[in-house]
């Protein structure tokens, strides 16, 4: 009879330091959201999922953190229906309680998530991608969930399209032009500005499951930059979105203020509720990018939009 092979995880490890965030990262489950009206969204995603380590334990114990993935998972794709935060939070619980010397335990998930819809003035049926984020943490007092997304769109840079502006005003004098038709044509005509690839991130994070739509969050996301981009687009929906980007131009700044703003205009969420927004723009015309970001609670920047 062979001797029972030795749990090195659960030994002393030579240092005793505890790790906060031990686990797996890369793991690609296909997950099946049920609609009660639709067909059911399928779904490639990835998943980390992660628990905490007490500086007396060795290492955690790996295969179970990927059988408790599989696990859940898989009973998941089986349900009727449910929310993809649902499914993450699910799965931190069990971690927590399967795994006795840890006090946390975090799963996230990322997914392309592809919406329907039609272009804005050839009116063709397309397609567009965003990118779903769904997290949850466990611990003793109880599960926070997040959902969420990041979109890709277009921003044009209000300091370029300024000088552009001035330019233009200064070619009209000098041709004689009326400076009342001047300010008329500069306010009907935007004038040219550097324009960058703008991503924006946009989630909610509640104690339990957000009461949120994703979609919500997606349009949000999507219109909070200069202007939405499309996969498919004829030459009027191309004149469409530079129109539309350049007279609505905006720093990365106010692409986060505009995430804010609109998220308190249509979102009905607590006020515990917690928020991070995020832009990132790919600069044309330099070598580096720009970044903004803003973390707070909901009914924080409720008050901050009403002057309190």
């Amino acid at each position: 009879m062979s001797e029972q092979l030795p749990d090195v995880q659960a030994s002393r490890p030579d240092v005793s330091v505890g790790l906060n965030r031990v686990g797996v990262t890369g793991v690609e489950k296909l997950v099946k959201i049920e609609r009660r009206d639709d067909r059911p969204i399928v779904l490639m995603a990835e998943f980390e999922a992660y628990v905490d380590l007490p500086k007396w334990r060795k290492g955690i114990d790996m295969s179970r953190n990927m059988e408790v993935v599989d696990e859940i998972l898989e009973e998941a794709v089986s349900e009727p229906a449910y929310r993809v935060e649902d499914v993450c939070g699910d799965v931190a619980e069990r971690l927590l309680d399967k795994h006795d010397y840890t006090s946390r335990a975090e799963v996230r998930m990322e997914a392309e998530y592809v919406i329907r819809e039609r272009t804005p003035a050839s009116d063709r049926q397309t397609q567009a991608t965003a990118d779903i984020i769904a997290a949850a943490t466990a611990d003793e007092d109880g599960t926070r969930e997040e959902i969420g997304c990041h979109v890709v769109g277009m921003t044009v840079c209000p300091c370029s399209q300024g000088m552009s502006e001035a330019r233009a005003r200064e070619t009209l004098r000098q041709l004689d032009v009326e400076e009342g038709v001047i300010e008329e044509f500069l306010d009907e005509v935007p004038q040219p500005g550097h324009s960058q690839r703008g991503h924006a991130t946009l989630t909610v994070e509640t104690a339990g499951a957000p009461d949120v739509e994703l979609h919500d969050l997606i349009d949000i996301a999507r219109d909070s930059m200069s202007a939405r981009i499309y996969n498919y687009a004829k030459r009027p929906d191309e004149d469409y979105m530079t129109y539309q980007s350049h007279a609505d131009a905006k720093f990365v700044e106010d692409c986060v203020r505009a995430l804010a703003e609109q998220s308190v205009e249509r979102l009905d969420l607590p006020d515990e509720a917690v928020l991070t927004m995020k832009q990132s723009n790919d600069e044309s015309i330099h070598q580096h990018n720009a970044h903004a970001e803003r973390v707070a609670e909901f009914g924080r920047l409720r008050e901050e939009l009403n002057g309190s």
